[in-house]
């Protein structure tokens, strides 16, 4: 099963660490070697690296380290083909414009018939691939498309639409996704794979951090910031990336990244 990884920053920051530990859960100490990719969003628009090719062993990955790429809100996922050949149109995160902003979205789990059982009704927005997850994206996405298209909604109004929407999928398997508009993240966790093979909860895992330093700061490994800033980081994966003390999300919950801070946990 692919895995995932979020940040949620109040102040841009790179997320080294994390981001190399989920590489090499990509092929070199993973079996999710079939792609993988990272969003960096700032300012309503976003900087999306995919490739169809083991995270692992990924040149861009290394350039935007290199360039010491800074955002606010980051999405990663690293895929473990299970619906759609190994393809770049098949590779997350998933990215679409709605309201004159950036939305992305990774999603883990088995989504048989999801097509037929939460269909486009508009068609305003349309797979590129062949994968379950960018179907529910874009079924997603028309869910929130009349709340946009009034103007910016408010975060309970959308927290509404997703709460909703991951119960439809709970109904079809294991659902596990995070969703970002560019001001939150929405992290649903459910259940997945483990390394035995059963499929039980949890299905992400946060962890927030406090620090003010004037460079990486000990105990706070794979981020900088700001000398004059004070930072606040909340994190989400699939599994811990770190040694420090992760925190289960409850099955069928969830919670709102925003700002370096979880602002809301809501239990289905």
């Amino acid at each position: 099963m692919c895995e995932l990884f979020a940040m949620s920053a109040r102040v841009p920051t790179n997320v080294h660490l994390s981001l190399d530990e989920l590489a090499r859960h990509g092929g070199e100490t993973g079996p999710h070697r079939d792609g993988g990719g990272v969003g960096f969003v700032q300012d309503c628009d976003a900087l999306v690296v995919r490739e169809p090719e083991a995270a692992s062993d990924s040149r861009h990955l290394a350039l935007l380290r290199a360039q010491e790429v800074r955002a606010s809100i980051v999405l990663a996922h690293i895929r473990r083909a299970t619906q759609g050949p190994r393809l770049l149109r098949n590779t997350q995160p998933f990215a679409r414009e709605l309201g004159g902003r950036m939305h992305l979205f990774a999603h883990n789990g088995m989504r048989p018939g999801v097509e037929s059982a939460i269909p486009l009704p508009m068609r305003r927005f349309r797979p590129v691939g062949d994968t379950d997850s960018e179907h529910a994206f874009c079924a997603l996405l028309e869910r929130m498309a009349p709340l946009w298209d009034e103007g910016a909604p408010t975060l309970e109004k959308r927290l509404a639409v997703v709460e909703a929407f991951a119960g439809r999928l709970r109904e079809l398997g294991p659902a596990n996704f995070l969703y970002t508009d560019g001001d939150a993240i929405f992290a649903h966790g459910h259940r997945r794979r483990d390394d035995t093979g059963a499929i039980r909860p949890p299905g992400l895992h946060v962890l927030c951090r406090q620090c003010s330093t004037r460079s990486e700061a000990p105990g706070v490994p794979g981020l900088s910031m700001a000398p004059e800033r004070e930072q606040e980081v909340a994190l989400v994966a699939s599994v811990p990336l770190t040694s420090e003390r992760w925190e289960p999300l409850p099955e069928g919950s969830v919670a709102v990244l925003r700002e370096g801070r979880i602002v809301r946990r809501h239990a289905s």
